[in-house]
């Protein structure tokens, strides 16, 4: 039979299948979650450290978080992503910063093998791993096989990128089955989890449910979380390559066709397909939510439903602070901000801001000892040394080198108060650009004798790190190209953690209002250099005084407590799926 022959009515756009099932009963999400039918939630990456899976940036963390967060508040829920058998490591040799190597072995990390599992690609079957790590109500459950590689091997739109993503998507969803689940909800993370819905719309239409009903099944029990801000910076697929690793796992002739049908001119971006199979969208802060640039199939502009990212506080900070908060009444034991929240910040005392940072700097030390900088050097610092530190991936429009660009007028602020600048992050394999500008950043600061005492370049960043930072430096440099940050964590770490803020009013930050932060603006990038250089100044000063360190911590904790919880996160999650 040909596949056209399922088709009376082919549709152009998924969105028709409102208008072609007006009067038909359809399936609302339930509000019963259970530990039969968990919050699934499929990542590409996942940074867990402690559970040893080491991802590539924001994305991993916030994954790790949203697990972290559902286990605390006695939410059902499973997080699916792929083990991959070996991460990248900095390591500096001869001078240079170079990706090193490591081989990863689940069975250290605790991870039992569930079974194995088959999917179909290149006319050969692959075999998979299911393993898992059970919690008290959530578990991870990762597919496994030797030849996955790295996270982000290969290059965008590769055989081998198609092949991690089809592996995650088709043989996740055989392992939520293995183990006796049915999601109540599956939370795309970006468009690499695409593959879980579809599975999930083939699997409906070969147990004898109708395509199109299934279809709306499938939109209205799936959500899909954009993190990017641009759709034409995607990457595609071509549909010879879906023949090989897509179609092979696929048993719906109408899901093929349906499939098939969203190529132009023999291409696919994913998102469009995401999108369509996808009628729950959120976006990752409100700005972000407002501005992205996202179109279906039809050209229309996609809306994003804003649920701003949230950090696990108990993970991220100090843990007097958070049991100082906890007893004070600003947060509520699901670590949400308490309704009179910011009248119990007002009886925050600068000799408790003090005594926290000078606690948080012993912990810095601690951390540093194991974390040498870029010369060899084990970094120690004093009680009373001003430190400002950039912290998160190190990319373009993040503007790393920012500071850098009058080193004179740099070197006079650190001069000032004998103050120090930590530099740490990650460069991405093959981004020659950025490893350029690092190696000139390195470079103009070994060529000066102050700044090679002052600057510290960190190699290596991880979770460790991000949490040393954040509890034992006075000021975070947060700079992205305004327009470009979807949401950005790493500064929600250093406000928790009673630091001062620098930043430009982008991604969450721009959440809150432009006055609870020293703010980065101007018509150029010259006026922008300008005021960075100023509030650097600015920051300084105000630790020096205690009525300007209380007014100003006050301040940022009263706009930001709410916007960087993860329990609020997830509950404006729960609300938006299942208010119905």
């Amino acid at each position: 039979m040909d596949e056209n022959d399922f088709f009376y009515h082919p549709l152009e756009n998924i969105e028709d299948v409102d208008i072609f099932y007006e009067s038909v009963e359809r399936n609302r999400l339930t509000k019963a979650i259970s530990a039969e039918r968990p919050y699934t939630y499929w990542t590409i990456e996942l940074y867990d450290q402690q559970n040893g899976i080491r991802g590539g940036g924001g994305l991993g963390v916030l994954a790790a978080d949203t697990r972290r967060v559902a286990e605390r508040m006695g939410v059902p829920f499973a997080l699916i992503t792929p083990f991959y058998p070996s991460e990248t490591h900095q390591v500096v040799v001869d001078g240079k910063v170079i990706d090193g190597h490591q081989k990863k072995d689940y069975h250290d990390y605790g991870f039992r093998l569930v079974d194995t599992i088959n999917i179909k690609c290149c006319g050969e079957l692959s075999k998979l791993e299911v393993i898992q790590k059970q919690f008290k109500n959530t578990r991870i459950i990762c597919i496994y096989e030797p030849n996955f590689g790295e996270l982000y091997s290969d290059t965008s739109g590769s055989d081998h990128r198609l092949y991690q993503e089809v592996s995650l998507g088709f043989g996740g969803y055989q392992a939520l089955k293995l183990l006796g689940l049915k999601p109540a909800i599956m939370q795309l993370n970006e468009v690499a989890t695409f593959f879980a819905a579809l599975a999930r719309l083939d699997e409906l239409v070969k147990n004898g449910m109708d395509f199109y009903e299934a279809v709306v099944y499938t939109r209205k029990h799936t959500l899909y979380t954009n993190h990017t801000l641009v759709q034409a910076a995607e990457a595609e697929f071509g549909i010879e390559q879906f023949e090989r690793f897509v179609f092979p796992n696929l048993h719906s002739l109408a899901v093929k066709k349906w499939l098939r049908d969203k190529f132009d001119n023999g291409k696919l971006k994913l998102s469009s397909v995401t999108i369509e199979i996808a009628e729950l969208r959120s976006g990752v802060s409100k700005l972000h939510a407002r501005v992205a640039n996202y179109h279906d199939i039809a050209g229309n502009k996609v809306k994003f439903k804003a649920v701003t990212n949230g950090i696990d506080l108990e993970t991220w900070l100090l843990p007097e602070i958070l049991n100082y908060y906890l007893d004070a009444g600003i947060l509520d034991q699901d670590l949400a901000p308490t309704p009179d929240y910011t009248n119990k910040i007002e009886y925050l005392n600068a000799s408790d801001i003090r005594d926290f940072k000078t606690m948080g700097r012993h912990a810095l030390n601690a951390i540093l000892m194991k974390h040498p900088d870029f010369e060899g050097k084990i970094l120690q610092f004093r009680d009373d040394d001003y430190i400002f530190d950039f912290k998160r991936r190190f990319v373009d429009y993040k503007r790393p080198d920012l500071p850098f660009r009058d080193i004179n007028r740099f070197k006079a602020i650190l001069q000032s108060r004998n103050a120090h600048y930590i530099l740490t992050g990650r460069v991405h394999t093959g981004d020659e650009i950025m490893s350029g500008k690092l190696s000139s950043i390195l470079k103009r600061v070994s060529d000066d004798e102050y700044l090679r005492t002052h600057v510290h370049y960190l190699p290596d960043y991880d979770e460790e790190l991000a949490y040393g930072l954040s509890v034992g430096c006075n000021t975070a440099i947060n700079v992205p190209i305004v327009g470009l940050e979807a949401c950005g964590t790493s500064w929600m770490k250093d406000v928790g953690n009673m630091g001062l803020l620098i930043s430009t009013h982008d991604g969450g930050v721009a959440d809150g209002p432009i006055s609870a932060y020293l703010n980065v603006s101007g018509s150029s990038e010259e006026d922008e250099l300008d005021m960075l250089y100023q509030r650097m100044e600015e920051s300084i000063e105000i630790f020096e005084n205690d009525f300007d360190l209380e007014f100003a911590v006050k301040k940022q904790l009263s706009a930001f407590i709410p916007i960087i919880s993860g329990a609020r996160m997830l509950k404006d999650y729960l609300d938006y799926l299942f208010s119905k």
